[in-house]
């Protein structure tokens, strides 16, 4: 399986006008007690979300296994004036993850939880999660929820075709999307197909691949509780509506599960 890696100078631009990216810190944000806490955000990328968490004053520690990604975001923090202390980046695979620490709150913005498509990937991050968080930490999560219509479509093509401006590289590039269905697996295969022309009219091609799955509210909750973790809270959209099957998002807060005398998690 293909996990999402973009081209880092391109991210910040090419996300710049989702709706979803100026809706969901600030609704994270909105369940965080006025003290300062302690965040760990999983696959942070160029610090989109964890700097404006550290902003508000909480202590924000972001991973990423991609370098090319934190490099930016360290260019960022630097940029707004935020220290270590504040705000510290690590490289490191989220599912072989070792802090050393642990967290009010644990977060996965932004659909990432569903780069990791097998049982196996879940069972590793999830493991990963429980190790780091607090007695009483949260685990944010933020994921689609499955649009039936769509899925039920082998390949679709030319999905949202859009144009961003990369001011790092003076450069305009088209981006359209295309993806192929496996029902079986579950997974979606994704290929962003950018187009730009240099200077000189010469036209050039580059595209990105991973695979994503697809997850079903029922099917969250058991691949959590199969690693000690359960669902406290659930909505379908950042102005806090129940989720339903036609919501956009499933969004979930998730705590440690209650112990049982006798009981383990099955793996």
């Amino acid at each position: 399986m293909k996990r999402y890696r973009a081209f880092a100078q391109y991210y910040d631009a090419e996300y710049e006008r989702a709706e979803m990216l100026e809706q969901d810190v600030p609704f994270f944000l909105g369940h965080l007690p006025r003290k300062r806490q302690s965040i760990l955000e999983l696959a942070v990328g160029t610090a989109r979300a964890a700097i404006p968490l550290a902003q508000a004053g909480h202590r924000v520690v972001g991973v990423d296994y991609a370098a090319d990604m934190l490099e930016l975001a360290r260019e960022k923090c630097a940029a707004v004036g935020l220290r270590e202390r504040d705000l510290k980046l690590v490289h490191q695979d989220a599912l072989k993850l070792d802090l050393g620490e642990t967290f009010d709150w644990i977060t996965i913005f932004f659909n990432t939880l569903l780069n990791f498509t097998t049982v196996e990937e879940f069972d590793a991050l999830l493991a990963g999660v429980k190790r780091h968080l607090k007695p009483r930490g949260k685990f944010w999560i933020d994921i689609f929820n499955p649009d039936l219509h769509r899925l039920a479509r082998d390949h679709d093509e030319h999905i949202e075709p859009g144009v961003f401006y990369v001011p790092s590289l003076d450069r305009t590039v088209q981006r359209d999307t295309e993806i192929v269905r496996d029902p079986i697996e579950q997974v979606q295969h994704i290929t962003y197909h950018y187009r730009w022309f240099d200077r000189d009219g010469a036209e050039h091609h580059e595209k990105v691949q991973f695979d994503l799955t697809y997850i079903f509210p029922r099917e969250l909750q058991l691949l959590l509780e199969r690693n000690g973790l359960t669902i406290e809270r659930m909505y379908g959209n950042y102005d806090g509506s129940a989720l339903k099957a036609d919501s956009p998002r499933i969004i979930a807060m998730v705590k440690h599960s209650p112990a049982r005398r006798g009981q383990t998690a099955r793996r």
